[in-house]
């Protein structure tokens, strides 16, 4: 298994293996690496002659320096996790000067107003870095397909976005979550959980699951206090919040209509530790 540090290496490896009709599949991540990352690998490896995984923490996607700081860092552990998938994946793991060249600094996009909802109203700045960096990672591997999970439906459909705008050859697929066995989205910020927060955290996916079943039948004004609800009774977690949203636009459900299909976003501390999800509704 090779491992790079180096995008200029890693490059020119790539252009050394690049064949007419050969494609390359990418999975861009920040490391921590859990079961949804190797099943990203798994999709890719099934569907293309290549395979490249990049672990990089970027740094201008944290609008939070503590979290930035606490965000788990296990390479060796990610390469031996790797290697018991495939040990012809290709690995990028790059420094921050390797990648920002010395200016770690974001552009300012428009993703047109899908980064301003949810997420992007409690991590300013945030999807600037994802764009940034997403784009870098795209330009240094090339790659024909990129695999991503839909935990973080919001990014998915940024990412989509960002190809679209920026006219960028490369086809954006998008992954069912994995789950814990008490239906906790796999997430690497789950590692700083404790087990008793761990187990609890089946709430959130519980929670989900229950308003799936009625959001038929409620309004989402109804639905979301409902969520309010469970987390104020509950002392371990702080809900930070609840969005029902078109898919296509993420923006706001205020009346449902037959047309469109709809999610349910959620975040919530456990502690200091953020934890997202969603579902589909409908």
């Amino acid at each position: 298994m090779l491992v790079f540090e180096h995008k200029v290496a890693l490059s020119q490896h790539l252009t050394t293996l690049k064949k007419p009709n050969t494609t390359i599949g990418f999975v861009p991540t920040m490391g921590a690496l859990h079961e949804g990352h190797l099943s990203l690998l798994r999709n890719s490896l099934q569907n293309n002659a290549l395979t490249v995984i990049s672990i990089f923490v970027n740094p201008t996607q944290f609008n939070n320096p503590e979290d930035l700081e606490k965000y788990p860092r296990t390479l060796e552990a990610d390469l031996e996790k790797i290697k018991r998938v495939s040990e012809d994946i290709i690995v990028y793991a790059p420094t921050v000067q390797d990648i920002y060249e010395g200016n770690t600094q974001s552009k300012a996009y428009d993703f047109d107003g899908l980064e301003h909802q949810m997420e992007g109203k409690f991590r300013p700045g945030h999807f600037d870095g994802v764009g940034t960096v997403v784009k870098k990672l795209f330009e240094i591997v090339q790659p024909d397909f990129a695999y991503f999970g839909e935990k973080d439906f919001q990014q998915l459909q940024i990412v989509k976005k960002l190809v679209a705008k920026e006219k960028l050859s490369v086809t954006i697929v998008g992954c069912p979550i994995f789950r814990e066995a008490n239906g906790l989205a796999m997430s690497s910020r789950n590692e700083r959980l404790s087990d008793h927060e761990r187990k609890e955290a089946g709430i959130i996916f519980k929670t989900l699951q229950e308003i799936k079943s009625l959001f038929p039948n409620k309004s989402t004004s109804a639905l979301k206090k409902r969520v309010a609800k469970v987390f104020q009774n509950h002392p371990l977690f702080q809900l930070e919040y609840v969005e029902i949203a078109d898919e296509a636009t993420l923006q706001t459900c205020i009346r449902k209509s037959k047309n469109k299909t709809y999610r349910i976003f959620i975040a919530v501390f456990a502690n200091n530790v953020r934890l997202i999800d969603t579902i589909s509704l409908n």
